[in-house]
C-alpha cells in the first residue's frame, strides 16, 4: 500500500472534492449549502482549534455525511517543527477530529513523520490544487485550473478559510455544475 494517496484510481465517473483549514462561520455553512444543492460528498481536513471553537460546525460537516480528516491542531508544517511537536499537535487534533485521515498543512511532511504517521493515518494528498488561497489569482483562474486538471478520480483542495473566500464563493458553484453536467459524482474520501 502506497504511504501517501494523490488520487482516487479505479473511481470512474467520481472526483474528490475537499476543503482544508475551517471550519469557520463565515464560509464553512456556505460550502455545506452549496454541497447539499448538487447532492455533492466531499472531506474536510479540519483544524482542531476551529474545531474547537465551532463544534457546531463541525457536527454540521458529520451530519451532512461528509468525511473529515485531521489537518493538525494548529496548521503546523512538517519541515519546520521537531517531529515530537508535529505528533503531540496532531494527537491534540485526535480530540476534536475523530478520522483516520491527515493530510499535512501546506502539503509538507518529512518522510520520517510519513514513516510514523501511516502505521494509524491513511495520509491524504492531491493531484488539483484550485490555489484559490493565492490572493493574486482570480476565481476565474481558480476555476479554469481545476477544470483543467481534474480527471477520474482526481482529488481537489479548496479551503473553508477567510484567506480563500473571494476565489472559493467565486469558483466553487462553477466547479460544481461543470463536472455535475459531465455526468461526474462527487464522493468523500473514505478512512
Amino acid at each position: 500500500m502506497p504511504s501517501i494517496t494523490w488520487r482516487i484510481n479505479g473511481a470512474e465517473n467520481k472526483v474528490y472534492l475537499t476543503f482544508d483549514d475551517g471550519p469557520i462561520p463565515e464560509v464553512t455553512p456556505w460550502v455545506l449549502n452549496l454541497l447539499k444543492q448538487y447532492n455533492a460528498k466531499a472531506t474536510f481536513f479540519c483544524i482542531g482549534n476551529n474545531v474547537l471553537k465551532h463544534p457546531e460546525i463541525y457536527q454540521s460537516i458529520l451530519d451532512s455525511g461528509h468525511q473529515t480528516g485531521n489537518h493538525t491542531q494548529n496548521h503546523l508544517n512538517g519541515w519546520n517543527v521537531k517531529n515530537k511537536n508535529y505528533f503531540n499537535d496532531i494527537a491534540e487534533c485526535d480530540k476534536y477530529v475523530s478520522s483516520k485521515l491527515f493530510r499535512p498543512p501546506y502539503g509538507k511532511i518529512k518522510p520520517s513523520q510519513i514513516k510514523q504517521l501511516k502505521q494509524n493515518y491513511k495520509l491524504i494528498m492531491w493531484d488539483v490544487l484550485s490555489k484559490d488561497y493565492d490572493t493574486l489569482r482570480t476565481a476565474e483562474q481558480c476555476l479554469q485550473t481545476v477544470i483543467r486538471e481534474t480527471k477520474s478520480g482526481s482529488i481537489i483542495v479548496f479551503h473553508d478559510s477567510l484567506k480563500a473566500e473571494k476565489n472559493l464563493r467565486g469558483s466553487l458553484p462553477a466547479v460544481l455544475d461543470h463536472f455535475k453536467q459531465k455526468g461526474f459524482e462527487f464522493a468523500r474520501i473514505e478512512a
